[in-house]
C-alpha cells in the first residue's frame, strides 16, 4: 500500500500503535497508514477499499479479512475552527474533517508515542512530539495540554487507561491529575459510543489489568455506576467476582477462544443483579422471578451509560436466570437444561460465582459430573435429587442382564 501510494506521487506513512509496538518488541494486530492523498484519491488508487466516517472521514482497504486504515492528514481541531469546519459542543468535538500537513497530523494526534511514523523512502521513525524518548521511559503523555485534549474528547481518558494497562506505562503526572478531574465529561459521551469502547477495555487481553485501573482512576463509576456502588462491601465480593471474570476473559483471549460480549456484560452487571434479586426474594419473590426483573431492571438503568445491543440484552438474562435454574435438580429439568445453549455459559458463570465466595461448591460438582457421565448414570444422578423414577418403553428389558 505504501509503495502504491509513493508511485502514485503520495507522501505516506506508517503509523500509530503499530509503528510503537513493533519498536516495543511485539506484534501488532492492525495496521494504519497516513497520507496526503485525499480519501477520494486512495479509493481510486485502491478498488478494494470505502470511504467511512462521518466525524472522521478514513479508507478501509480490504485485503481477505484484513483492513488496512487510510487517513489523510489532518489539521488541529484549532484550525479547523478557524475555518469553521469544526463542529463543537460544551468544549467537545463532534466533527472536525480539515485537511492538514504532516506535521500536523502528528501534533492533533492523542500520545506522543502513538505519533511515530515509519518513512518507507529512508526507512526511518519520524519523531515531531518525543514519542521515541517517551516510549523509551515507558511514559503515556498527551501531546498538547491534558486539561484541553480531554475536553475535546473525553473517551481520551478510557484509551489512556487502555494503553497504560496494555503497554504497562506510566502516566505522566498532568495527565493523571486531569483524568482524576475530569472523569465525570464521560457522562458526556454517547452510550453508543461508550459501548464499543467498553469492548476495546475489556476485550483486548488485559481486561483485569485494566478494571483495576479504571477503578485507581475513578472512571469505572461512570461506565458502571450500578457495580461500582457495590465495589466497596466489606467482603469484597463484588471486586473479586468481577476480577475473576475479566481474568478468565484474559485467559481464553490469550488461548484464541471466543468471548461474547454478552458474557462480559452478564458478569459486570452481575452484582448489582444479584443484590437487587436478593431484596426481591427477600420481599417473597421467587428466586428465578427476582432474577428476571432484577435482570431487566438492571440493564434498563444501564443504558443509559452504556448502550447494549438488544441481541446481547437477553442472553444476559438468560445466564442470569440460569443461576435459579441450574439450583432446581429434581426430576427432569437437569436433562433438558444441560442442552441447552445458554447452559454452557450460565454454567461457567456458576463457576465464578462459587469462585468469588458464594457457597456453591456441592451445586457446581454436581453439575460438572452431570456433564461428564452417560444418560443412565444422568438419569440416577436426577433420582438421587428426589425425582421421579425414569420411564421405560413397553417391551423394553428391565436390566442390561435380561436383554442378554
Amino acid at each position: 500500500m505504501l509503495y502504491r501510494l509513493k508511485k502514485a506521487g503520495f507522501e505516506s506513512y506508517l503509523v500509530g500503535g503499530g509503528v510503537r509496538d513493533l519498536l516495543l518488541g511485539g506484534k501488532p494486530k492492525d495496521f494504519d497508514v497516513a497520507t496526503d492523498a485525499l480519501p477520494e484519491q486512495v479509493k481510486y488508487l485502491f478498488g478494494n477499499s470505502r470511504i467511512i466516517g462521518r466525524r472522521f472521514r478514513l479508507v478501509h482497504v480490504r485485503y481477505g479479512r484484513d483492513i488496512i486504515e487510510v487517513a489523510t492528514f489532518r489539521s488541529h481541531h484549532a484550525q479547523a475552527e478557524v475555518e469553521g469546519q469544526a463542529v463543537m459542543e460544551d468544549g467537545l468535538i463532534l466533527r472536525d474533517n480539515v485537511y492538514g500537513s504532516f506535521e500536523d497530523d502528528a501534533v492533533r494526534r492523542d500520545f506522543t508515542v502513538n505519533a511515530l511514523y515509519y518513512n518507507i523512502a529512508d526507512f526511518s521513525v519520524v519523531d515531531f512530539t518525543g514519542g521515541m524518548a517517551d516510549l523509551q521511559a515507558r511514559t503515556l503523555r498527551m501531546i498538547g495540554e491534558p486539561e484541553t485534549r480531554l475536553q475535546e474528547d473525553p473517551v481520551r481518558m478510557l484509551r489512556a487507561v487502555r494503553f497504560a494497562a496494555k503497554l504497562t506505562f506510566g502516566l505522566e503526572a498532568n495527565l493523571k491529575q486531569q483524568i482524576e478531574l475530569q472523569g465525570d465529561r464521560l457522562d458526556l459521551v454517547p452510550p453508543a459510543r461508550l459501548f464499543d469502547e467498553v469492548l476495546k477495555l475489556f476485550l483486548s487481553s488485559y481486561a483485569e489489568k485494566t478494571f483495576h485501573l479504571l477503578i485507581e482512576y475513578q472512571l469505572f463509576q461512570h461506565l458502571f455506576a450500578q457495580t461500582a456502588e457495590h465495589l466497596n462491601q466489606p467482603d469484597e465480593y463484588a471486586k473479586q467476582f468481577v476480577s475473576l471474570a475479566l481474568r478468565n476473559t484474559d485467559k481464553r483471549l490469550h488461548a484464541d477462544k471466543p468471548v461474547t460480549p454478552a458474557f462480559l456484560f452478564a458478569a459486570l452487571l452481575w452484582p448489582a443483579v444479584k443484590n437487587q434479586s436478593e431484596l426481591l426474594q427477600t420481599s417473597g419473590h421467587p428466586a428465578l422471578q427476582s432474577l428476571l426483573e432484577a435482570g431487566r431492571d438492571v440493564i434498563s438503568e444501564q443504558l443509559s451509560q452504556v448502550a447494549i445491543p438488544k441481541r446481547f440484552r437477553q442472553m444476559m438474562i438468560d445466564i442470569w436466570v440460569f443461576q435459579a435454574r441450574l439450583a432446581q435438580r429434581r426430576g427432569k429439568r437437569p436433562i433438558r437444561l444441560v442442552d441447552h445453549p445458554r447452559f454452557r455459559a450460565a454454567y461457567d458463570f456458576m463457576l465464578l460465582r462459587n469462585d468469588a465466595g458464594e457457597d456453591l461448591q456441592e451445586l457446581c460438582d454436581w453439575w460438572t459430573r452431570f456433564q461428564e457421565v452417560d444418560e443412565e448414570e444422568r438419569h440416577a444422578m436426577c433420582k438421587a435429587q428426589g425425582g421421579p423414577k425414569r420411564g421405560r418403553k413397553k417391551g423394553q428389558p428391565k436390566s442390561a442382564k435380561q436383554a442378554q
